[in-house]
């Protein structure tokens, strides 16, 4: 219609207004702008554009980032004389805001002389969006102050703002405030207010806005489906990041599988990644890929799936998604993807793919360093991890405390015990960087490992901030290495001051009593954790095969293959002992004879997953075991005799770093 018009030459404004306003109100600005540049260019039909037409083009040059036409634009209200329109001037702001170019947006804000409450959520929402929240949070106190009308677009401005911040609690308050003062949410209001209380965990709050959402927004008659699935997105997040991963899939299940979105399947995969369900996430980025949908993953979906993956151990899993990176070109986000393949790489037991991955990398930043340090360290490579540091030094990224952190994890698993006591102290006079408390347990980890425990008391004495957790664990942990009782008593008697629920610093000197043979000491913890509820975590390994994975328990028995896993391991106990093995009964931490004791670590997880690995893999395969403690002592020497009598190289990864077994040797050489 309109086509036949204007070919006619009776096109006028408010025609050309309405089509344009059609395609920005149909999300296709760039058309909008060639029809606004067919209105007033050269031709017997030109046009002169009034409000109407300001007030629409604007936000299709901000819908684009097209900030230099949005400023002819503005040149051209000023020399109309259209600019004291308020709906136009309003417009300008916002253009200028979302195009981030907040500075100008303030300098036409502060010559309108007349601001009405859209003028001053055009401010405030541009300023909490590129991050300059105190101005935000200042216009916000102004609009107050001068009693100016909150809607429901001022208060959602600055909930997202504290929200985006992890400041969770003040965005909670500020919700409270606006409904004290009769404002009603809409979904962005309850999307930003979701994602405050996942930032703290706040579980009740978000089932009360849970409730209110299906109460006031979602499912009703007439209201914008995409508006319901951006709440049920939201929901879904904060269920999983207060670790409700049911209820999580429960909601994801209540979205029609043509009805979900890229968000809705990445935040699930998410959620599942990062709680401890990384089988489920990988389960569900499959079902992603098989659904007939035209869904594909993005790059925050892919890094889900590599943190999945990065978790299990998954290296078949990981080797897939990389290809399908690499046949999916996911170029704008290469940088981001990379560095997820690098870290999947590294802690899935092949740094020298994350090596490959690193290389061919056009543009690097401080992640993709600091993960393949972290690969190397992890693996025991401590001298290739400072060869990439001092690689890194010359390229000129600011080196931080969390490079330093990885620098010391490296010195400390490699007994590289000289270097990482240089780096720590040149950490404030070279580099400038102030060592924090997780710097002081590396260092307390360092000299623990390498039996240096009086200088790492201390170190701990000398700390400028009061040790934490993690410094005693650290301590606890080389007490237990070094069977020192007394310090370990003293590093316990720390950590249950601080984390009185944590079964780790429990267990730690339980086991330094067994290793001194002090079974009523033994007895006395065991007793004192069950009168406080505290319960052991149980040691599980699992090994991945062409059909998946299999987990085991200690003296599992309840898997199909169950005979032949005992009767291989039996055979390969028997064949070790005839080379000098003889079983570290101090590890079987039970006041039970030394036979007993031996029956007892012949059934520990590491082992059977072993034996289940050889049985399910051809000769020569590398097989990758991943355990969720520390391995035990006992099956470290095991297995290291094992490496001798078998083809395969093992790979084990603990709850600290990888064990690379082969010919008779281990890649931790004894630091571990």
């Amino acid at each position: 219609m309109f086509d036949e018009m204007s070919q006619r030459g009776v096109g006028d404004v408010v025609s050309w207004n309405s089509i344009i306003a059609a395609y920005v109100q149909t999300g296709d600005p760039a058309t909008a702008l060639k029809m606004f540049d067919r209105m007033t260019g050269q031709g017997d039909f030109r046009l002169l554009p009034d409000a109407v037409s300001l007030v629409n083009i604007l936000p299709a040059c901000a819908s684009v980032g097209a900030w230099l036409r949005g400023k002819q634009v503005h040149g051209y209200a000023v020399r109309s004389g259209l600019f004291g329109d308020v709906f136009v001037g309003n417009a300008i702001v916002d253009m200028y805001a979302k195009c981030g170019s907040m500075d100008k947006a303030n300098n036409v804000f502060e010559q309108m002389k007349v601001k009405d409450v859209v003028s001053w959520n055009a401010m405030v929402t541009g300023y909490s969006q590129i991050g300059r929240f105190e101005d935000a949070l200042g216009l916000f106190e102004d609009m107050r102050e001068k009693e100016i009308l909150l809607d429901v677009v001022t208060w959602s401005a600055v909930i997202a703002g504290y929200a985006q911040r992890g400041r969770g609690y003040e965005a909670l308050d500020v919700f409270r405030q606006m409904r004290i003062r009769g404002s009603q949410p809409n979904a962005v209001t309850l999307v930003s207010l979701l994602s405050a209380c996942a930032s703290v965990g706040a579980l009740l709050l978000g089932k009360e806005t849970h409730c209110y959402a299906i109460k006031c927004l979602l499912y009703l008659d007439g209201n914008d489906s995409g508006d319901d699935l951006m709440v049920i997105n939201a929901i879904i997040d904060m269920y999983a990041k207060c670790k409700c991963p049911k209820i999580a899939h429960s909601m994801f299940g209540s979205v029609a599988p043509k009805d979900r979105n890229v968000v809705t399947w990445t935040i699930m995969i998410g959620g599942y990644a990062q709680h401890g369900e990384a089988n489920d996430a990988l389960e569900l980025f499959s079902q992603m890929l098989k659904h007939k949908s035209s869904l594909i993953p993005n790059a925050f979906t892919i890094s889900c799936a590599l943190m999945a993956c990065a978790r299990l151990g998954a290296l078949r899993m990981g080797r897939q998604i990389h290809a399908y990176v690499l046949r999916n070109q996911y170029e704008s986000t290469m940088l981001f993807v990379a560095n997820c393949l690098i870290d999947m790489y590294g802690k899935s037991g092949d740094v020298d793919g994350a090596r490959v991955v690193f290389d061919n990398m056009y543009q690097r930043n401080s992640v993709s360093w600091t993960s393949l340090m972290t690969g190397y360290g992890m693996h025991g490579r401590g001298e290739e991890a400072l060869q990439v540091f001092d690689e890194m030094k010359k390229t000129g990224l600011p080196i931080d405390g969390v490079t330093f952190v990885v620098v010391l994890y490296a010195c400390s698993h490699s007994g590289l015990v000289n270097q990482g006591i240089k780096y720590f102290n040149s950490m404030k006079t070279e580099f400038r960087v102030d060592p924090g408390v997780e710097h002081y347990a590396c260092m307390v980890d360092l000299l623990g490992r390498s039996g240096r425990l009086d200088q790492a008391m201390k170190l701990i004495k000398g700390m400028p901030m009061e040790p934490n957790p993690i410094v005693w664990v650290a301590l606890l942990s080389a007490c237990r290495t070094h069977a020192n009782v007394e310090l370990g008593e003293y590093a316990a008697g720390q950590l249950l001051e601080l984390e009185s629920e944590n079964d780790g610093s429990y267990t730690l000197l339980s086991n330094i009593y067994a290793n001194a043979r002090r079974w009523k000491d033994v007895a006395r913890i065991r007793s004192l954790m069950k009168h406080t509820g505290i319960k052991k975590r149980p040691g599980c390994s699992w090994v991945q095969g062409k059909k998946g994975t299999a987990t085991f328990f200690v003296g599992d028995r309840s898997h199909p293959q169950s005979e032949q896993i005992y009767d291989t391991l039996g055979d390969l106990i028997d064949r070790i002992k005839a080379i000098g093995y003889v079983p570290e009964t101090s590890f079987a931490l039970h006041d039970v004879d030394d036979e007993e004791k031996g029956d007892l670590l012949f059934e520990h997880s590491e082992k059977l997953a072993l034996a289940y690995g050889i049985l399910i893999s051809a000769p020569g395969v590398p097989i990758r075991i991943t355990k969720n403690l520390r391995v035990c002592g006992d099956c470290h020497i095991a297995i290291t005799y094992i490496s001798q009598i078998i083809e395969h190289e093992i790979i084990l990864r603990d709850s600290s770093r990888f064990h690379h077994f082969k010919n008779g040797s281990c890649s931790c050489r004894g630091y571990w």
